[in-house]
């Protein structure tokens, strides 16, 4: 191996940190083609996880362990710059709410992107993963946590999961109803947002490009009457017109129009202001 080539392999060595995940794309970029990439393999330097996607070898850990997927994500955002960010009920509970989700052992961590790699759900992760594009809102960006450790030289211990805030979050978990998420859960966890920022809020509304999204989450801001409600104004975001229907079964919510389970037209809906 020539001295170019030991250079490329140290300065990969050194943006790499232990344990974590570069793929093909990452490796090309820096300037190593597939046949180096091969005899890194074949020397111990990379451990292939899966065609195109490696891990720089960490202490303790064999080339089928499984694989952290906070690591894993982590790595895609901070070293391979993809796109992604965690979201719904996972970004909820990993803000502090998961008391209120009934999330089980075998909960899927939601991730959105435009951009997400067919071999992340090829991986040997620890948890499983749920894939969701970002349509839902105009601007997709638009939500989501500011990382404090974005400087060069942060630490990897001071890396931090870009996900949705939990006015984005809670807008997504509703993106999911009645189908992958139930009404039940979701009101739990509205029961708990007694902070969240009217301006943020106000930004996503209008942002957000589902009628259905927008009606409940008027509907269950109504229901709980936090706080910050009285700040919003129903007339200013666009909810369309006629009935929607939503749950089989339930009743067309009075003021909202659209069909939601019957203890959610039960109480009289306050105005919040």
């Amino acid at each position: 191996m020539s001295g170019q080539e030991h250079e490329k392999i140290k300065n990969l060595l050194e943006a790499v940190p232990a344990g974590f995940l570069i793929d093909s794309p990452w490796l090309e970029r820096h300037g190593i083609g597939r046949r180096s990439s091969y005899a890194y393999v074949q020397r111990g330097w990379l451990e292939r996880l899966n065609r195109g996607v490696f891990r720089r070898p960490a202490p303790n850990t064999s080339a089928t362990s499984t694989v952290d997927w906070k690591t894993c994500l982590l790595s895609m955002q901070r070293l391979m710059h993809y796109d992604v960010h965690v979201g719904g009920t996972t970004a909820l509970a990993q803000q502090g709410y998961d008391h209120y989700l009934r999330l089980g052992s075998n909960a899927p961590v939601w991730v959105y992107g435009a951009d997400v790699p067919n071999w992340l759900s090829k991986l040997p992760l620890n948890a499983r993963l749920q894939t969701h594009n970002t349509a839902l809102f105009s601007d997709p960006s638009l939500g989501l946590t500011k990382d404090d450790a974005d400087a060069e030289g942060a630490l990897p211990w001071d890396w931090k999961l870009r996900m949705s805030v939990p006015e984005r979050a809670v807008m997504e978990v509703m993106d999911e109803l009645p189908d992958h998420e139930s009404f039940h859960n979701l009101d739990m966890v509205f029961e708990s947002l007694t902070t969240l920022r009217p301006k943020v809020l106000s930004a996503l509304l209008h942002s957000c490009k589902k009628i259905k999204v927008k009606r409940l989450f008027f509907v269950f801001a109504d229901r709980h009457d936090h706080p910050w409600r009285k700040h919003l104004d129903p007339q200013e975001f666009s909810l369309g017109s006629g009935d929607r229907a939503l749950v089989k079964g339930g009743k067309i919510h009075p003021r909202y129009r659209i069909m939601v389970p019957e203890e959610f037209v039960k109480v009289e809906t306050s105005d919040g202001a």
